[in-house]
């Protein structure tokens, strides 16, 4: 394959379009190819020097495409994440990007639960907590059901129910194949 022919992955497009975003211009139109035209949920998270600077994804997907998805999804987490003020052009040289694209969720025990292999949602009424997998310092079930839980307002003592999702990681300059468990979000 020449370089011709080879499009920015997700996490480029997803880059692109936090830049359009914080200069105040519409994102451009996602790449006509079929892993952006498929429906999936995604998180789109961005780093600046390394440490978290904005995560912010759907669960279930909100748009038509994937595409569409992480056009939504790269707006929020650069102007939205309540976390953090919103992205400012003078950040935007130092910033990274990596975008996860979700499996459906499926409800599971703890017992079920790799945080190297699976992402976790924990919920108890309202409140909804997500920690997506393999992230640098959760090496246990027990950190990553309670990092989530803490996420979600959710007392550890408290009835919740837990759901699990794989991702595919896809970073910058990585145009179709997912990235590694090395690379994360929020």
């Amino acid at each position: 394959m020449s370089d011709e022919s080879v499009s920015p992955g997700p996490a480029d497009f997803a880059l692109t379009c936090v830049l359009c975003h914080v200069a105040g211009r519409p994102a451009p139109a996602p790449p006509e190819r079929p892993l952006y035209e498929r429906r999936a949920a995604c998180f789109v998270t961005l780093k600046k020097q390394g440490e978290l600077r904005g995560c912010i994804g759907t669960l279930e997907p909100a748009e038509a495409s994937l595409g569409e998805e992480i056009v939504r999804n790269a707006h929020s987490s650069a102007l939205r994440d309540p976390r953090f003020a919103p992205v400012s052009a003078d950040e935007c040289e130092t910033l990274t990007c990596s975008v996860d694209v979700l499996s459906p969720s499926e409800a599971c025990e703890l017992d079920d639960l790799d945080p190297a292999c699976y992402g976790v949602i924990v919920e108890a009424g309202g409140r909804r907590g997500v920690l997506l997998p393999a992230l640098a310092g959760v090496d246990t079930v027990d950190a990553q059901v309670g990092i989530a839980l803490q996420k979600a307002g959710i007392r550890p003592d408290a009835p919740y129910e837990v759901r699990r999702f794989t991702v595919t990681r896809y970073r910058q300059g990585d145009p179709d194949e997912p990235g590694g468990p090395d690379d994360e979000g929020g």
